[in-house]
């Protein structure tokens, strides 16, 4: 059976005055339908990989992959007009902060629907009909009112919702989020994921949720991948996660906060250079 996914040593680098930069160095992985967890400190290269799939990279940007297919789609030959027709509609992304992602100058109904209008030929009434109707499932009180706030009208939970009700406005088969949670409290972060993991078991979607946590990764998702300086360094299976062998996934772990522990000094994470070669 075909991946929903093929991701085989994919490259991301950007020029600069000193040199090129390698941000994403020779990653590799398949997803079916499944939710996989991409973590690591911030610079390891996560989200560039995520925004590499999407096509969403910056121009001056050099990508390069022995095969980067969605099905059989081939994500390295496609054109501009191609990639565009193909996001929102079967490829989608959640980005990190909705304050930065929604147009502050429309409704949030109006973005939404422009979306939707954006991939299929609907009229006004059932547009409207079913963005309301997906507000409602991401669980959004009173969907009517919501749909004709501004972004600086709602809430970052609130705001976070919207984003994800219009990522899966038109039903896309992979879903990325990249760190959806990571502005919000922990208690909006729960009902962000209840809301996300629904979603995606009721709709059969494959996910690949960005996130430096690995202690809601291991309890959310199905697989894990550990990023350091733009590579893999481990792939696990989250209810393996506690048996990571690799030193910068353990100390990882050794970093969380664990309740009744007495952790004095706390520990620090030793990288090695080898860890980056």
């Amino acid at each position: 059976m075909t991946p929903l996914l093929t991701v085989d040593d994919l490259r991301v680098s950007f020029p600069t005055r000193t040199g090129k930069v390698e941000a994403v160095r020779g990653v590799s992985f398949t997803l079916g339908r499944e939710r996989l967890a991409i973590v690591g400190e911030s610079g390891s290269g996560k989200s560039q990989t995520g925004r590499a799939i999407m096509g969403l990279t910056s121009p001056s940007a050099e990508i390069r992959a022995k095969k980067l297919a969605f099905g059989e789609t081939d994500l390295l030959t496609m054109s501009a007009r191609q990639r565009r027709d193909l996001r929102g509609k079967r490829l989608a992304m959640i980005l990190q902060d909705p304050k930065y992602s929604l147009n502050p100058v429309m409704t949030i109904g109006r973005q939404i629907i422009e979306t939707l209008k954006t991939h299929e030929s609907v009229g006004r009434s059932e547009a409207r009909a079913r963005v309301l109707s997906m507000l409602e499932a991401v669980q959004i009180r009173d969907p009517e009112r919501v749909f004709d706030l501004y972004p600086h009208e709602v809430s970052g939970g609130m705001g976070q919702r919207a984003m994800i009700a219009m990522m899966l406005i038109c039903g896309p088969e992979l879903l990325i989020a990249d760190e959806p949670t990571s502005a919000l409290d922990v208690t909006v972060q729960l009902e962000v994921l209840s809301i996300l993991d629904k979603l995606v078991a009721d709709r059969g979607m494959g996910l690949i949720f960005i996130s430096h946590d690995l202690r809601l990764v291991s309890t959310f998702c199905d697989r894990v991948l550990v990023m350091y300086a733009g590579r893999v360094v481990e792939e696990l299976s989250s209810a393996n996660l506690h048996e990571a062998q690799h030193p910068y996934t353990q100390g990882l772990l050794n970093c969380l906060p664990q309740i009744g522990a007495d952790r004095h000094p706390l520990p620090v994470l030793e990288r090695k250079p080898e860890w980056a070669l």
